[in-house]
């Protein structure tokens, strides 16, 4: 240690610590006089010198949100009289203006800003509200001149929207990056330019995290944002932009789409809910019969047959606005105007025989239309039967059918029928007969049901299509029978529904999910592109499913598929970015009209009950 003029002068003081040093130091800085070079990075520091008038809830997530930005807030509390003083003397100041302005604006414009400064000091002196000067700085950076450009133009267009004004500090970046540092103290001639007073509540409710997230109150944890905020939703709820249980979940292969889907519908199933799961993959049963429910084999097993020529009783309802303009086969009987049960399944009997066999004319079409009814009436099976006191065996099935138009073949000699019966042996005797061929052996009696199509997938399109569309009936039917309860069918693989030649198939599930409120139900679509249903020849009817839902969360996607996608959502540059890294569990969740960035963080026990289908 040295003694008197030798003494050095920084000895006492902590040692400097080298290792900390050489992290915080950038490798290279450059400063330029409206921007400056960080390393490989390149940055701009602009400060903010304008805010707008009004202000909602969180307003300060949206500049702190931005990607690939650094933003620095301060607040300093000052002292309030002089201000008070000061607010009083601009309000006498613009009162007088107005009073004086000749022009119609300029007298507007002073009495709004007498009357705002009668609003804050009122604010300040009568509720005590705190002041303070309040500084934000934002600075964008990027590793390319490409994507700086690109980050920049978004802050211009993020405080344009805001109506804020930002000031792109030009000779002053050394300082400003210094003031937005957290390893260097505020500098005032930084402060000086981009102070502003603000009241104390507008300061802190304009914080991200007071208004991050979201949460109904009620409902269940479904994910978390970007920010680390909970989102919890009650997907019942009713009121303002949410109208409906509906969602669709879109992504391509491998993102995690089985994975939240399951992890919302066990979420509903401990909510109470009834769930029907149409699973082409597979990828459900284990979660099904974790649960007790009843797994069905809808692909051929004799336990998990629907009889396609079976009526089931259709809703009555009386609601004209949703009578209106549709088109394809109604859901429901209209009580008072003769639409019978019989006539509705007559309707989707017809789009049964246009799925199974699509090459069927207009003029056998009527011929086999009219023999389903002449069966029906050998069945003592009228327009006016109610259905609803028949049991499964008291309807016919496709042998009956065959054996009809076989018998009149044969005694008119009518080459029309005999056609017609060729066409249709195979339903009652050929390799079709396991599917659709016998009275109806579904049986349920829990609140989870899966009706497994794995085995069809080898099949051809039209066995599928006709499968499918023939349990959806089914489904439907379950879903409206008690409205009281909650149901929440979920489609997987909803393209199998997609006929461009056969739109009626669409046009069912697009009613369904247009009906589905009316029933306390929810519709759940699941598919890996919008292209899909986006066909010219099918758009009208498919764009509505997509739509429809309140609830839509779209997983990482590319391509054409991430083009249809933004044209339909209108998506901003960020979603667009996060649909394209298509990073795993990670989603566009758009809620009524908010949007969010979320996260599936499924807890472990969840898995549990998922089972391992669906691919890792």
């Amino acid at each position: 240690m040295r003694t008197g003029k030798g003494k050095k002068k920084n000895e006492g003081a902590a040692p400097v610590n080298q290792a900390l040093l050489n992290v915080i130091t950038p490798m290279g800085l450059e400063i330029r006089r409206s921007s400056l070079v960080i390393g490989e990075n390149t940055g701009r520091v602009y400060g903010v010198v304008k805010y707008p008038q009004k202000v909602d809830m969180g307003w300060l997530s949206r500049i702190t949100n931005i990607p690939g930005t650094i933003v620095s807030i301060g607040f300093k509390p000052v002292d309030s009289s002089t201000l008070i003083s000061a607010i009083s003397k601009s309000i006498i100041q613009n009162r007088a203006a107005a009073d004086g302005a000749k022009d119609p604006l300029t007298r507007q414009r002073a009495e709004k800003a007498a009357e705002d400064g009668d609003k804050i000091m009122l604010q300040i002196d009568q509720n005590g509200e705190t002041v303070g000067l309040m500084s934000v700085s934002i600075m964008p950076i990027a590793h390319d001149d490409k994507t700086f450009a690109k980050v920049t133009r978004r802050v211009d267009s993020v405080l344009g929207v805001m109506k804020c004004k930002g000031r792109a500090l030009a000779s002053l970046q050394k300082e400003g990056l210094q003031n937005i540092s957290p390893t260097f103290p505020t500098v005032a001639g930084i402060e000086n330019i981009i102070q502003r007073i603000v009241p104390m509540s507008t300061f802190i409710g304009g914080f991200p995290f007071a208004s991050s997230g979201l949460n109904d109150g009620t409902g269940y944890f479904i994910a978390k944002d970007n920010s680390g905020g909970l989102i919890i939703a009650d997907t019942w709820k009713r009121g303002d932009d949410r109208t409906n249980s509906n969602w669709i979940f879109m992504g391509v292969a491998g993102v995690g789409k089985s994975t939240a889907v399951k992890h919302i519908a066990l979420a509903e199933y401990m909510k109470g809910t009834k769930l029907i799961f149409v699973d082409p993959e597979s990828e459900y049963k284990d979660l099904c019969l974790n649960l007790g429910g009843d797994w069905i084999n809808a692909g051929g097993d004799k336990r998990g047959r629907l009889n396609p020529l079976q009526i089931r009783p259709a809703p009555r309802d009386s609601d004209e606005d949703d009578k209106k303009g549709d088109e394809g086969p109604p859901l429901y009987a209209d009580e008072g105007c003769g639409l019978s049960d019989m006539a509705l399944h007559i309707k989707n009997l017809e789009i049964f025989f246009k799925l199974y066999i699509p090459s069927l004319s207009d003029m056998k079409r009527a011929i086999l239309k009219q023999a389903v009814i002449e069966l029906y009436n050998e069945f003592h099976i009228d327009w006016d039967t109610d259905v609803q006191r028949l049991k499964n065996r008291d309807f016919p099935t496709f042998t009956d059918l065959y054996n009809l138009l076989d018998k009149k073949a044969k005694a008119e000699k009518a080459g029309e029928l005999k056609d017609l019966a060729l066409l249709i042996r195979d339903l009652a005797h050929g390799s079709d007969q396991f599917l659709w061929n016998g009275h109806s052996t579904v049986e349920t009696s829990s609140r989870c049901i899966c009706l497994d199509t794995h085995s069809l997938q080898n099949t051809g399109d039209n066995i599928k299509r006709a499968q499918y569309f023939t349990l959806l009936s089914w489904c439907w039917q379950q879903m409206s029978k008690d409205r009281g309860e909650r149901v929440l069918l979920v489609c997987d693989e909803a393209y199998m529904m997609i006929d461009e030649n056969v739109p009626q198939s669409l046009v069912f599930l697009r009613n369904v999910a247009k009906r589905a409120r009316k029933y306390e139900a929810g519709l759940v679509i699941i598919s890996h592109s919008v292209v899909d249903f986006l066909s010219p020849n099918i758009k009208q009817y498919g764009q509505a499913l997509l739509d429809i839902p309140c609830y839509k969360v779209v997983m990482g996607t590319d391509g054409k598929n991430l083009m249809e996608t933004k044209e339909l959502y209108n998506l901003t540059e960020a979603e667009e970015e996060l649909l394209l890294a298509k990073k795993r569990g990670h989603a566009l969740f758009m809620i009524g009209s908010k949007r969010l960035h979320v996260n599936f963080e499924i807890p472990e026990y969840k898995f549990d009950y998922f089972g391992s289908a669906g691919g890792r």
